[in-house]
């Protein structure tokens, strides 16, 4: 079996309706949302990042026919976009990303593993700062996927071309967020869907169902573990679907008073605070003190 070296976690998808109402939706939580970014395949997206280097990018359809044609062409980002949304809504968390130095080698170790999920996918786009700056960022993606577990894909993101921005005050989020310390799944059958993880990741689970990367966690519970963790329902029955991510930030009880003052409906787990998932908002976020 082809070796690659631990992949970094790099960013979440989480598919929307609207870019308008997850920049609203994102904002009200707390967040500095990017300026919208247009894909060369009919996507766009409004960018979340994190000091820590990973980002969220909240996914929208901009334009249908170029998407259509996209498909035709065996772009499979676009075509696992629509399938989650054909399956799951237009609001939803649908797939998990590694940063690779070597996309090419990715894409060998999956499709000798069988759990390649098509073509690989080199392109650029534009890239703006909140300032107006503008410069171009390439990248080169290489992905993954199980038959079954059809509610979800992951991919390698190489970056070939990072823009030279400072990111300082996209990064500067009123609710203290400076990272991503973990991502949730569920799944009917946990101990099933852990090799599909861990291929992607190049990385064992190395406690039980969990797979522990350079710079972050990803875990898989059965829907009842999640409920019961987590204080919110896990949703449809499922192979595999990834359901909420863990944000580190640097006082609970300022980001807890931000999320009370813009009358965002939140509960407490232990010292966790919970926000359900919400139109713009397409998994739980958690957010979780670090010191």
């Amino acid at each position: 079996m082809t070796k690659t070296s631990p992949h970094p976690l790099d960013h979440l998808v989480l598919p929307t309706r609207s870019l308008d109402i997850a920049r609203q939706r994102l904002s009200s939580l707390g967040f500095v949302v990017a300026p919208t970014g247009i894909h060369p395949f009919g996507t766009e997206n409004a960018c979340v990042f994190f000091a820590d280097g990973t980002y969220l990018e909240p996914l929208a359809v901009g334009d249908d026919k170029t998407a259509d044609r996209a498909i035709g062409e065996g772009n499979v980002f676009v075509a696992r976009d629509r399938l989650y949304r054909s399956r799951l809504g237009d609001e939803g968390f649908s797939a998990v990303v590694f940063g690779t130095a070597d996309a090419d080698a990715d894409h060998a170790c999956y499709v000798e593993a069988g759990l390649s999920a098509g073509n690989m996918l080199n392109f650029s786009r534009a890239f703006t700062d909140t300032t107006g700056k503008s410069s171009t960022a390439s990248f080169k993606l290489a992905f993954v996927a199980d038959r079954k577990a059809t509610d979800t894909f992951l991919f390698a993101c190489q970056r070939i071309n990072a823009p030279q921005i400072d990111r300082t005050a996209l990064q500067a989020h009123a609710n203290g967020v400076t990272g991503i310390v973990e991502i949730v799944a569920v799944s009917d059958q946990p101990s099933s869907q852990t090799g599909l993880v861990s291929t992607a990741a190049g990385q064992h689970a190395s406690d039980g169902d969990r797979i522990v990367l350079p710079n972050a966690a990803l875990i898989v519970l059965t829907p009842g573990a999640f409920a019961a963790r987590f204080g919110v329902s896990a949703g449809q029955p499922s192979d595999l679907r990834f359901a909420a991510v863990i944000f580190a930030v640097r006082s609970i009880a300022a980001a807890a008073q931000l999320l009370a003052a813009n009358a965002i409906a939140h509960n407490m787990s232990g010292d966790d605070v919970v926000v359900p998932p919400a139109p713009g908002q397409g998994a739980a976020f958690i957010f979780r003190e670090i010191p």
